[in-house]
Formats: C-alpha cells, sequence, structure tokens
C-alpha cells in the first residue's frame, strides 16, 4: 500500500486532507509525508508508524540506551553518521541501524560493507537518532593510551602535526584530523567522561606527566612520550589563541570545544619551568553551574535560611573558604532563584566561569582599569536589584559593597577565611567599620567539599574512639554506631565518586549585629551564633558521616584534625 492509503488506514488524515496535499506536492517537490507534518496534519511518528507498515521494517519511539554499542561504531566516522542520520545499534541480539528515512538503501549497503553484515533497518524519530549518536561516540572506547601505541615515534612528524593542528574541534571527531590534535582531543574527552574539573600537562626532564583532578583529588594518566612535549603544548596554545613563540612568560587563555551538541569552555594557564612549560586546563562544564540550591547538600537548618535571605530587599551575603570550595556553584546556585523575570540581576567576575540566563555578567580587565571596585560603581548606575561580586580582593570593592547594601541592593561575594566568623573579622581587618557591617551584613556561609562514598562499595563497621579521634570529643556520640568505609570498585575512585558540601551558616540577628557592632572577635560571634543554633562545619560533617555519605577521614581532610 502507498503511505497516504495507510494513512487514511490508520485515520490519521482524512481523504480530503491527502487529496489537497497531493495536489500542492508537485508545485512543492517535497515528499507527501513531510508536507503533512509541516501542515500539522500528522506528527512525526504517524509518519515512521506508516513507513514501518509500508516497508516492514521495525520503529522504536525511544531507543533503550542498552542497545546503544560503542564497539559497533569504531571504525564509523562520526561525522558520517551525523550526516546520514544513521547508527548501527544491537536489536534484540542483532545488528540493527537506526534510521530515519527507508528509502536510504546505498547509504544502508555502505553500511553492510562496514559491520560485514546484513543489519537490520530500524526507524526511529530523527531527535532520537541524533540522541543515540551524541551517547554512543561519547562512550566509544576511545584512549590517550591506545592512541599513543599507534602514534608515530618521529619527533619532526610530531611537529609537523602540531603545525597543522589550529582551530576549534568537536572532541567526538579524530579520524580527520593531525594526530597531536587527535591526542589532544582523546585526552579531553577522556577527562570529561572522568568528571575532572582540571587537566594538568607536567614536563619533568625525562618524561612528561598527565593528571587529572577528580573530585578535588589529582590522578596520574597515561602519558605522552617527552618527544611530544613541544607538539603537545604548542596544541593547547593554539587552542587559547596564546603565543607559541613566548616560553618564557606565563599566559593565560580560553578555548571552546564541542563533545557533540554540548559546548564546554576551557580556561588554559601555562608557565615556564626549569623543564619546559607547565599547562593547566580548568574544564567549565556547564552542568556544574545548573545544580540546584537543594542538591548541594545543604541541611534544612542552612537551606531554608538562604531562602529566606534571597527575598531579602538589600544586604550583604558572604560565601567564605578556599580556593576549590565550591562558592561559585552556590553564589549561582542561589542566583538561579532569584526573581530574574522582575528584577536586574548584574555580577562582576573574575573570571566569568559560566553564562547564566537572564543575567548580565562583567568581566574583570584590569589591564584597562576595569576592576572590582570600579565596574561595582557602574553597576550601581544600571539600577540594579541584585548584585553578586565574584571576590572581595580590598578595601575600596568592600567599602562599595556595604554602601550598595546600606542603599537597597542585594549583595552577594566570597572571601576566603576558615569559618562563617572568620568573614566578620576579615572585613574589618580590611578597614570596614564595625558599625557599618552591623547594619549592612546578613548572612555569613562557610563551605567545604568532601568525597561522597560509592554507595556500591562501601562497607559498613562499628565506630571505636579510636576511629573518631580525628573529629574530637564532638564526635563521641558516633561510638559504637555503624558507619561506612570507602573501599574501591570498577564504578569509583578509591571508594568515593563525586563530592557534597559541608556548610555553615551564620546568621546576623540583633543580638549578633550588637556583638559585630561592639567589635566582638570571631571566636565571641561563632560562640553567639551557636548559641542561636548555628550547626557548625564539623557538625554537618559528622551528620554526614553518620548518614553514611562520607566519612571520617574526609571531614578530618577538609577541616583539619580537631585538637
Amino acid at each position: 500500500m502507498r503511505l497516504g492509503e495507510l494513512l487514511l488506514e490508520a485515520g490519521k488524515i482524512s481523504p480530503e486532507t491527502l487529496a489537497d496535499t497531493l495536489a500542492k506536492q508537485p508545485g512543492a517537490g517535497r515528499r507527501l509525508g513531510e508536507l503533512l507534518i509541516d501542515a500539522g496534519h500528522i506528527s512525526e511518528l504517524d509518519l515512521l508508524e506508516a513507513l514501518a507498515r509500508q516497508f516492514s521494517f521495525d520503529m522504536l519511539a525511544r531507543v533503550p540506551d542498552a542497545e546503544l554499542d560503542p564497539e559497533l561504531v569504531r571504525d564509523l566516522p562520526v561525522e558520517w553518521a551525523r550526516t546520514h542520520h544513521m547508527l548501527p545499534v544491537r536489536h534484540e541480539g542483532r545488528v540493527a541501524v537506526l534510521m530515519e528515512d527507508p528509502t536510504r538503501i546505498d547509504a544502508l549497503g555502505d553500511l553492510s560493507l562496514l559491520l560485514d553484515c546484513e543489519p537490520l533497518p530500524l526507524l526511529a524519530p530523527a531527535a532520537e537518532i541524533a540522541r543515540c549518536i551524541e551517547q554512543c561516540y561519547y562512550h566509544r572506547g576511545d584512549s590517550s593510551s591506545r592512541f599513543l601505541d599507534t602514534m608515530t615515534a618521529d619527533p619532526a612528524a610530531a611537529a609537523q602535526s602540531a603545525a597543522r593542528a589550529a582551530g576549534s574541534d568537536d572532541l567526538l571527531r579524530v579520524a580527520d584530523q593531525a594526530p597531536v590534535t587527535q591526542l589532544v582531543n582523546l585526552v579531553l574527552l577522556e577527562a570529561l567522561k572522568a568528571r575532572a574539573s582540571d587537566v594538568h600537562v607536567e614536563p619533568f626532564e625525562k618524561h612528561l606527566r598527565i593528571r587529572f583532578r577528580i573530585d578535588g583529588q589529582l590522578y596520574d594518566q597515561s602519558s605522552p612520550p617527552k618527544h611530544l612535549e613541544a607538539a603537545l603544548v604548542s596544541r593547547l596554545k593554539v587552542m587559547g589563541k596564546l603565543d607559541i613563540a613566548e616560553k618564557r612568560l606565563p599566559q593565560d587563555g580560553m578555548a571552546r570545544v564541542r563533545v557533540g551538541e554540548r559546548e564546554v569552555d576551557i580556561r588554559i594557564s601555562t608557565i615556564p619551568v626549569a623543564e619546559g612549560e607547565r599547562v593547566v586546563l580548568r574544564l567549565l562544564n556547564l552542568d556544574s553551574a545548573q545544580i540546584p540550591l537543594a542538591d548541594l547538600g545543604m541541611p534544612a537548618t542552612v537551606l531554608e535560611p538562604m531562602r529566606r535571605l534571597l527575598s531579602e530587599p538589600n544586604g550583604i551575603i558572604l560565601v567564605t573558604g578556599p580556593t576549590g570550595s565550591g562558592k561559585t556553584t552556590t553564589l549561582y546556585a542561589a542566583l538561579r532563584e532569584v526573581d530574574t523575570l522582575h528584577k536586574n540581576v548584574l555580577t562582576i567576575e573574575d573570571p566569568i566561569e559560566y553564562q547564566l540566563p537572564r543575567i548580565g555578567q562583567i568581566q574583570v580587565k584590569p589591564k584597562i582599569g576595569l576592576t572590582f571596585a570600579n565596574g561595582l560603581r557602574h553597576i550601581l548606575r544600571q539600577d540594579p536589584d541584585v548584585i553578586l561580586v565574584g571576590e572581595v580582593r580590598d578595601l575600596e570593592t568592600a567599602e562599595i559593597m556595604v554602601r550598595s547594601s546600606l542603599t537597597g541592593h542585594l549583595v552577594f561575594s566570597t572571601l576566603h577565611t576558615n569559618d562563617a566568623a572568620g568573614a566578620v573579622l576579615r572585613l574589618c581587618d580590611m578597614g570596614i567599620e564595625s558599625y557599618l557591617l552591623a547594619s549592612a551584613l546578613r548572612a555569613a556561609l562557610a563551605q567545604r567539599l568532601v568525597r561522597r562514598l560509592c554507595p556500591l562499595c562501601r562497607s559498613p563497621y562499628t565506630a571505636s574512639t579510636e576511629d573518631l579521634a580525628p573529629l574530637g570529643a564532638e564526635a563521641r556520640p558516633l561510638v559504637g554506631q555503624t558507619l561506612h568505609a570507602a573501599n574501591g570498585c570498577d564504578a569509583c575512585l578509591g571508594g568515593y565518586a563525586g563530592r557534597i558540601g559541608i556548610y555553615e551558616l551564620l546568621l546576623v540577628d540583633p543580638a549578633m549585629r550588637e556583638r559585630i557592632r561592639q567589635g566582638a572577635g570571631p571566636e565571641s560571634l561563632k560562640e553567639q551564633a551557636v548559641a542561636a543554633g548555628m550547626p557548625t562545619l564539623l557538625h554537618d560533617g559528622i551528620e554526614k558521616v553518620r548518614a553514611g555519605i562520607t566519612t571520617v577521614d574526609e571531614i578530618a581532610r577538609a577541616l583539619g584534625h580537631a585538637g
């Protein structure tokens, strides 16, 4: 039966619709199904069901992930799969090919030769095929170590390949690129698969080392031979638009790569060392900026007050902690809960790590005079409701922040202090008058990141006094309770997978405001906050140990051993 008859039989269109569309078809020069979809008479699934009946093919609206087999596409270029909208999969024990157009017999024949078998045609929607292509190639077993085994050992050839390695790349493409470009793409793809936040390229006298930072820890990776160092560093510099001839001075740059449809920004930093140039790549994964506030691991005693603070009309909210403790992620999660539809939200950052929707973001540029303080002055002329200052680095910035909060703006910023109470001392040490700070400050949130226990391999044990000694007297109630230890399995790294925050939130109530006004020290402020019900960082960490989320060793690593 013809396609129109099948759609009529299925009740998808009327005879009048079919006749009208067939009359228009010669002038339109398009297929019947396309015209019916464009006119809204049928859906893509309606068309695929009719085509499946017409050609006696199977059809899937959604392809199970279990049917994707990266081994089937090992020799198939990703560009071919994308161009032809076709992908080999395993369906019901047989090799099949996802396709949206059953008339593409020529392309199906090409695939048959490549796969050395007659694959089963399997119809699927175009968007579903595109999703499967990206996922399948993302999980393909390409690795830098395997590629290095096949790479030429000729240093001159490696250097020549670096000279050809200009431009940005889709990391899933490797077949048609220069060898060093392929190597860099594979290293970056491995880093993204491993959820790495940084890639370190470290030259030594006789070897080159590559390490990934995963969940805050550095792990060695397969490293290229020493003679590829110059070509590899040159390729990374080209990606970051840096001067490949300048080897004596540090340089910073930005690059953008794609993994299919997903884009990843990379911050590139190089410094000269005795054995060459050390390169660190910060992988700015947009997924990190999209974590909701509720998923950061805040206890209810922190999350609920934080959400109330977001609706305050003015004041300063500080997030404190060392570098790498997730302060930016927390601030971005907070800004995502602000009503940006009815409020003007502006930020000034160094650097802008992630671009946020409906928010104006300014990049600090000291070379042309755009500092935090100068930029903040101009932001105040833009009628803002909410302001984010990436970091309080000097008295001038701190003074403008305080003045902004007192004139009706809600201001977020970060400080490098060990706990929440220390933020007050730091601002006073900068030169902010205590009476002004008491009026402006609404809260200070301190945080750390600790690794999560792998739920697949963690093992229970009964806690003893010796086990809990690193956490001090506050952990004594855990003696005799069942806690969990890290073991390690194929699904994790040393028994851990992912990270979670531990928090303490110092709220400035009237009693706290009076202590700040009187110039009380951090110990006095912390004592007052605890008396008012603030759980400390250590307390939150102990509760996460009790819940089996992390370990005693992780809390001690993040906070130091208790005396």
